[in-house]
């Protein structure tokens, strides 16, 4: 499924006038505030809940991308996930049919190569209940992309009600890079998913601002994608046709 970007969410507008004190909600003292088990950021109801399932392979960058979503600290070298890693990210987002924002909490579920490899159930605790995988390659690591076919056949089987999203990691070394537009744009009409991008140079700490900037179009881009499946679940907007799965359902609740 295809979303325009744009058609759904207002992009950009956490970081606008109007979103200042939701902005605010989510930071202390210039720095992403990370939420307890039994917190959540003020000022909003309870948020829309997603998990999702962050798949690539070893090296990629997925605990590196994840860490940039939630304002923590990035590694500065690849280290292999021990077992399964969870990390809750909240955004507040503008819908453009509604006055008001909503508070979305993605539950991002990571985990190492080798512990999937090594244990069989983990893959299934990673996938019980989620919303969405996001597929990562890395724009410096050709094989990466050109394992994403195989690697969604792996993770995912045609039966299932998962949103895909594939991410190339990366992107931003321009001077290593192994994989090309041009590719990218193949794998796009080919499988008719958009390839979203995301950097890999880590910010010093307490630069809010940048921080935001820098992961506000790739978390705009996962709560409109979302959220779509959840109207079109919902019979409020037509479902896509043979090209798209049957749409997940929403789950809207507070932090247990």
């Amino acid at each position: 499924m295809d979303v325009a970007p744009g058609s759904v969410v207002e992009p950009g507008w956490l970081l606008s006038p109007e979103g200042r004190r939701h902005r605010d909600a989510i930071l202390r003292k210039d720095r992403r505030r990370a939420f307890g088990l039994l917190e959540r950021p003020a000022l909003l109801p309870p948020p829309a809940a997603y998990k999702l399932f962050v798949s690539g392979k070893s090296g990629v960058g997925k605990t590196a991308l994840v860490a940039a979503l939630a304002g923590a600290d990035v590694p500065p070298a690849h280290r292999e996930t021990l077992g399964i890693q969870a990390t809750s990210v909240y955004w507040p987002a503008k819908l453009r049919d509604s006055d008001c924002p909503v508070l979305f909490r993605l539950d991002f579920w990571d985990c190492g190569e080798a512990s999937l490899r090594k244990f069989d159930h983990i893959l299934p605790a990673c996938k019980e209940e989620a919303d969405g995988i996001l597929f990562l390659f890395s724009f410096t690591d050709r094989s990466s992309f050109e394992d994403l076919p195989a690697q969604m056949a792996r993770v995912t089987r045609p039966e299932e009600n998962l949103l895909r999203v594939v991410v190339g990691t990366k992107f931003d070394q321009a001077a290593r890079a192994d994989v090309a537009e041009r590719d990218v744009a193949a794998f796009e009409r080919a499988w008719r998913l958009p390839v979203l991008r995301a950097r890999s140079v880590p910010r010093p700490p307490g630069a809010a601002a940048a921080d935001l900037a820098e992961v506000a179009p790739l978390l705009d881009a996962l709560v409109e994608r979302l959220w779509r499946r959840d109207q079109e679940a919902a019979g409020l907007l037509p479902v896509p046709s043979a090209s798209g799965s049957p749409s997940p359902r929403r789950r809207a609740s507070s932090v247990q």
